[in-house]
């Protein structure tokens, strides 16, 4: 991190700072006027540690000094290589955010702008008069009027919005995330005793002498010489490793150290390594002059929200929904909503790539610190966004819900975009499988019933939409798996039974069914751990013909044998497609999003919840089909469909005995299927610190599963990430403390205390099914979907319900 840019603790929005070395041209600090460095033409040639620089660690953080350091100080440090890498489980820090409770704020009207200057006619004083005046009331309205204040301090390019979230609260993290966990690490890693230094400057020189700038380190080890460089989110800033070339070569006995809190990508290692190896060739005979440490660490803003200041969004928020004439309610206008680093991450991503671009530009740029979440606001994959908790459905609190994603791999170039669309998708399905009674659940794709494609109800809603497209896309994916001119279409048609010397291939009805699904209901909700999708083929025949001859009339012997061959080389592939390619990810977001639903269901059929006016009331007007999908018709689907039954998606030439043969080849049911909940024991196995994850994924904006780059993200209807206690100070062993009769200080805001505690144990373990209600019946949850294809002649049919309604 860097903190040489200090802001005042009155944070004028103004420039008010010296910058940070720079070789050339000036820096840009939030969004302010760039300030020129000193002597930016000169050339840094030598650094100097800057004299009675810096303060002891201990005091700065844990207000008492230690009269000796520990034989345990410091960071691991192993043999044989430049890295080191902590494998415990992830931990949290704190840090306050009271700014972000005002980010519901809109611009100010004429009314409140006149208001807002008025205490004195000097801008800087009036800002002062409100500050003062905000502290002494503890009114959020006077507060209000601060902020106010402060944006109109001077004319400014952009909206209040982007102020305030660009600049205002980029400020308040930059003043606080990096120095807590500056504190973290000096507790837990014992930076304590007469060792150890925090805020040490070293002076930049030209070759004449002259102070052109400087570097400061987050920590410096007096007695081994190590200068620390600590990054919250593992991003190293090219501008600071320039500086630290110039110090490497003025100070040959000083070695480097840079710890972040998340994994270090690909990219970060390498200029560490890089690094690295240009040191050691300034020294020869010495090895691993600059190293990396890596330690899981979770950031937790302490912010408690204040109604009618603070932001609320709709998603996921049955208070929110069921306005008049249908109308979603505003959060903001009502006790309903839910708010989380969720929520800030999906409303911070850009719409299309190309705004996503320019946001992930203009916040690198605003980002002097370094304490953006890792990849900025396009470091989220929101295409993988799918949700994999919900609980806390106590009447009157709404819900609890955490969503997984992946990282983008390299979001500066290109970054992830489109996190409300995905967002939206998700929330509007949850309520739409609640609204609906189950026997609308169905869609029928048979070329002889046009008018019966699917309810009319459902086919206004997204969650339809999704089913009716996926049964087409599969279907394609499906028939063009069995392409001869790749290896795998090849060896199926040289697989299939003749008939006559020409493959034969019976009518196929094709749908997609879940595999067993892994979950557990523990803390009060469920975790929706695994849910794979599973695609099913058999044979079929119909009455209405497709394109061209038929190809063959098998027996049930070629029908068994060339099932066979469909079942164990072209199911297989297409699943996988089903599975993992993005062209289904709607269908498995909208998947997961039934998954929770049926558990809402079933909870609120036990005890009163938020969503009790909403299930079975058969009402979806509050998710309907949204842009750019809000022309989509049921019926112009049904018309591509017949038209590809009846001309064939795919003409294929065949070898076959009797010469090259051209081949023309070309819905869903959602039934429920008992599924069983993983027991505690095996969960805590397989899924260790998931429990713990979850809860942080409601606070943090960058929360990973242990060590790796999968994300998760949520929020709840509070939103509020201000509870706890405080965290422990470091308790060496050896040697005793001495104090020096500073107290130790007390946090400005209340704190929920490093890590997040162990789930405490239910009485019983519920067992293996689903939704426990005492009985030994596993209870249904997870759904089936099915999508029935009808290939060669044969007719594509979605049946919906077939079982019960007799059908077949």
């Amino acid at each position: 991190m860097n903190r040489a840019l200090h802001i005042p603790k009155r944070w004028r929005l103004v420039a008010r700072f010296t910058a940070a070395l720079g070789l050339a041209g000036a820096v840009i600090l939030t969004g302010l006027p760039g300030i020129p460095v000193e002597h930016a033409s000169a050339v840094p040639t030598s650094a100097k540690l800057r004299p009675g620089t810096g303060k002891r660690c201990d005091a700065k953080h844990l207000g008492k000094t230690y009269g000796k350091t520990p034989s345990n100080s410091g960071f691991p440090t192993s043999a044989g290589t430049n890295f080191d890498k902590w494998n415990g489980d992830p931990k949290n820090f704190n840090f306050p955010l009271p700014g972000k409770a005002f980010d519901g704020l809109k611009a100010p009207t004429a009314a409140e702008q006149t208001k807002a200057r008025s205490k004195n006619p000097d801008p800087e004083k009036n800002v002062d008069a409100w500050e003062a005046q905000a502290k002494a009331s503890g009114d959020p309205a006077d507060k209000a009027m601060e902020i106010y204040a402060r944006y109109l301090l001077k004319p400014r390019p952009q909206s209040f919005e982007r102020w305030f979230d660009k600049i205002y609260i980029r400020n308040e993290i930059n003043n606080s995330k990096g120095a807590s966990f500056e504190g973290r690490l000096v507790k837990d890693f014992q930076l304590i005793g007469p060792d150890w230094l925090c805020e040490v400057y070293v002076d930049i020189f030209d070759e004449n002498g002259k102070r052109i700038g400087w570097r400061k380190y987050d920590a410096y080890n007096q007695r081994t010489k190590e200068f620390n460089e600590f990054k919250s989110n593992s991003e190293l800033r090219n501008k600071q490793l320039t500086q630290d070339r110039v110090v490497a070569k003025s100070m040959p006995d000083h070695t480097f150290r840079y710890s972040g809190a998340k994994n270090f990508s690909k990219g970060q290692r390498n200029k560490i390594d890089t690094f690295n190896r240009e040191v050691e060739r300034m020294r020869p005979g010495k090895t691993n002059q600059v190293r990396g440490f890596q330690r899981q660490y979770n950031a937790i803003p302490q912010t408690k929200p204040i109604r009618g200041y603070s932001r609320y969004d709709t998603w996921f928020a049955p208070g929110c929904q069921g306005g008049p004439a249908g109308q979603v309610r505003l959060a903001a206008a009502s006790n309903c909503g839910t708010r989380g680093p969720l929520n800030d991450r999906v409303n911070g991503s850009g719409r299309t790539l190309n705004e996503a671009k320019q946001i992930q530009a203009e916040a690198r740029r605003l980002d002097t610190r370094g304490t953006l979440p890792r990849g900025g606001p396009g470091g989220v994959d929101f295409t993988t966004l799918e949700l994999r908790y919900v609980g806390g459905l106590a009447k009157g609190k709404g819900m609890q819900y955490s969503m997984k994603a992946d990282m983008m791999p390299v979001s500066d170039e290109n970054p992830g975009y489109g996190g409300q669309a995905k967002m939206q998708l998700a929330s509007d399905a949850m309520f739409t499988w609640l609204a609906l009674t189950p026997e609308k659940f169905w869609v029928n794709l048979n070329p002889d019933e046009p008018d019966r494609i699917m309810d009319s109800k459902f086919a206004s809603t997204d969650a339809g939409r999704v089913l009716l497209e996926a049964d087409l896309r599969m279907k394609h994916d499906f028939y063009n798996a069995m392409d001869p001119k790749t290896d795998l279409g090849k060896r199926y048609w040289a697989a299939l039974p003749k008939q006559n010397g020409y493959p034969c291939m019976p009518g196929l009805r094709n749908w997609i069914e879940p595999k067993p699904a892994k979950v557990r209901e523990q803390d009060g909700g469920i975790y929706i751990l695994d849910a794979p999708l599973r695609l099913k083929s058999t044979a079929q025949k119909t009455i209405t013909q497709g394109p061209g001859e038929p190809i063959c009339d098998p027996d049930e012997a070629e029908i068994k044998a060339a099932q066979r061959v469909v079942d164990s080389m072209i199911v297989p592939e297409v699943e996988k497609t089903i599975n993992t390619a993005p062209q289904y990810a709607d269908l498995r977001r909208v998947y997961t999003s039934r998954v929770a639903a049926e558990w809402i269901r079933q909870q609120d059929a036990k005890t009163p919840t938020d969503f009790r006016s909403i299930i079975n009331s058969n009402n979806v007007k509050q998710w309907p089909l949204r842009a750019p999908n809000q022309n989509w018709d049921k019926n112009e689907l049904f018309k591509r469909y017949r038209k590809i039954y009846t001309d064939g998606e795919f003409t294929y030439q065949i070898d076959t005995d009797h010469g090259v043969q051209v081949y023309i080849v070309g819905g869903v049911d959602f039934s429920k299927q008992p599924k069983r909940n993983i027991s505690r024991v095996r969960f805590n196995v397989e899924n260790r610190t998931l429990d713990t994850t979850t809860r942080t994924s409601m606070k943090s904006d960058d929360t990973s599963y242990r060590d790796t780059d999968t994300l998760y993200l949520g929020g709840d209807s509070s939103g509020d990430t201000s509870g706890g206690g405080t965290d422990p100070t470091p308790t060496p062993t050896s040697p005793k403390p001495t104090h020096s009769g500073t107290p130790t200080p007390q946090p400005s805001v209340s704190h929920s205390g490093g890590d997040t505690p162990a789930p405490t144990e239910t009485p019983r373990d519920p067992g293996g099914d689903l939704a426990h209600t005492g009985s030994d019946t596993p209870i249904g949850l997870i759904t089936g979907i099915a999508a029935a294809v009808i290939a060669a002649g044969a007719g594509l049919v979605w049946w919906m319900r077939r079982r019960r309604s007799g059908t077949e």
